[in-house]
């Protein structure tokens, strides 16, 4: 901000500049004859307009109206040589309720319209029905819109789509409001931006990259920022562990409802950590400020930085973002904060967690699906591959297998009660299943070694025919000559 910048209303400027005027008179006060004579003299000399600095001169009549007023306000004499606001400031008398009516209705379909559109629009409008009222002017309608905030806002990609009206109708119910979280590791946040540049890959194509930033709400710290070639959740889920590993376990992560953010592994992997998971409003980029605003350091500094590198690639271009990202992002006074995001970071109030092993963070974030188990060989089906159930799980009708898309060497049977891991599963390996051999299965029933030759009838049954015959009727039915010759 340019610190020399008058930032005083013209109202005010007016009132200083006459008070330095005739603020001689008032200091001295004179006769009625010298009084004329001092006056004459003001007249006669040029002063510096307190607007636009043009050379500038007042009648006799003018001073002597500034003199009077000041002399007469002794309590606030500056003020009352204020420029007087008009009797009609701030109403739109002339324009009828029609119009106004009209206004209001355009901008809530047309809020990405420009104000001249909205005026040109209301011009073909009265033109038509001119029983409607007088056209205003176009200052009128700036004045009036700008008055009951009805603000050009962006146009929208999708404005037909349900995500899109939900947002413009919350966006015009409710208040927008700046926030931030109390502690260091309350909130996190985390978005992905297309690069304004593309760089030449290996095989020669021309891609756009994607950067994945991970914000803390408090300090303005990156946790981490890397740039890819996509927006996969085994992508989200490898800048995010890193981010985990460099600064903590968070409370509370915010993000937009990308596939990748949405995804099965990342939200029971968020879960299984303790973080809460919060979404923006579809079409909201507002509700995610911190992190847009730290889109424009990205583009503003670093790639305005490497505009001119022909020979830019992914690996590059990663080594140059951790470098500005940890020695001047990062270390760099926040105008907002009025502090560096890393002591911010560093000597904040906080509230994060220690971080899990690797391992355990690669595990964490996986999804959890229902499978059922081939009677006949002990398999399932994942992901267009079958997998082979250990013999000691061949009871199970319906498994819970936990694993992550991109990785099918992690695969274990989970305890859906318990969320224990019971075992891993491996591939059907059919090459080495075809050399015959076959583990023996042990009977449960063991130390039996006799079958029976004749086993008694089973009770009910003995029953049945025991109160069959005592009723002492004979057999409901013919007997064959077979049965006869028995």
């Amino acid at each position: 901000m340019d610190q020399n910048k008058d930032e005083r209303s013209p109202h005010q400027l007016w009132a200083e500049f006459r008070f330095g005027v005739i603020g001689g008179l008032l200091a001295a006060p004179s006769d009625s004859r010298e009084l004329a004579q001092r006056v004459r003299e003001l007249c006669e000399k040029e002063w510096k307009h307190p607007i636009n600095g043009e050379p500038v001169r007042f009648g006799v009549s003018t001073i002597e109206r500034w003199y009077y007023q000041a002399k007469n306000k002794k309590m606030d004499p500056v003020g009352s040589l204020r420029r007087k606001l008009r009797s009609d400031s701030g109403t739109t008398r002339h324009m009828s309720q029609e119009i106004k009516n009209w206004l209001m209705n355009n901008h809530r379909d047309h809020s990405s319209w420009s104000y001249q559109l909205h005026c040109d629009n209301l011009k073909a409008w009265l033109d038509k029905y001119p029983e409607q009222g007088m056209m205003p002017s176009y200052q009128s309608i700036l004045r009036y819109m700008k008055l009951k905030g009805w603000l050009k806002s962006q146009r929208s990609r999708s404005p037909f789509s349900p995500g899109a009206q939900i947002a413009k109708a919350r966006l015009q119910s409710h208040e927008v409001r700046s926030f931030e979280s109390e502690y260091v590791g309350g909130l996190w946040h985390l978005d992905f931006h297309h690069g304004s540049r593309q760089i030449v890959v290996p095989s020669g194509e021309r891609v756009t990259p994607l950067c994945l930033c991970i914000l803390d709400d408090h300090s303005r710290l990156a946790c981490h920022v890397q740039w890819y070639f996509g927006e996969t959740t085994e992508i989200l889920v490898h800048g995010f562990t890193q981010a985990l590993q460099k600064r903590g376990l968070p409370r509370a992560l915010m993000s937009d409802n990308g596939s990748a953010m949405i995804s099965h592994e990342f939200q029971e992997g968020l879960s299984r950590l303790g973080i809460q998971h919060d979404t923006t409003l579809p079409f909201s980029p507002y509700q995610n400020g911190k992190q847009e605003s730290f889109w424009g350091n990205i583009e503003g500094r670093l790639m305005a930085m490497l505009e001119h590198d022909k020979e830019l690639d992914l690996s590059k271009l990663n080594l140059a973002t951790q470098a500005w990202a940890e020695v001047e992002y990062n270390r760099k006074l926040h105008t907002e904060t009025n502090q560096t995001p890393m002591d911010r970071f560093l000597h904040g109030k906080e509230v994060l967690r220690p971080t899990p092993d690797l391992i355990t963070l690669k595990l964490s974030f996986r999804a959890d699906v229902k499978r059922r188990q081939r009677r006949s060989d002990g398999t399932f089906s994942l992901e267009g591959k079958r997998f082979e159930i250990p013999s000691a799980w061949k009871s199970l009708k319906v498994i819970t297998v936990r694993y992550a898309r991109w990785d099918l060497t992690q695969v274990h049977l989970v305890d859906e009660r318990t969320q224990n891991l019971l075992c891993p599963v491996y591939p059907l390996d059919r090459a080495k299943n075809a050399d015959g051999l076959r583990r023996a299965i042990q009977n449960p029933v063991e130390n039996e070694t006799t079958l029976r030759v004749s086993p008694e009838d089973p009770p009910l049954l003995k029953k049945l025919m025991e109160e069959y015959a005592s009723t002492g009727l004979p057999p409901a039915y013919i007997p064959t000559k077979n049965e006869e010759n028995l």
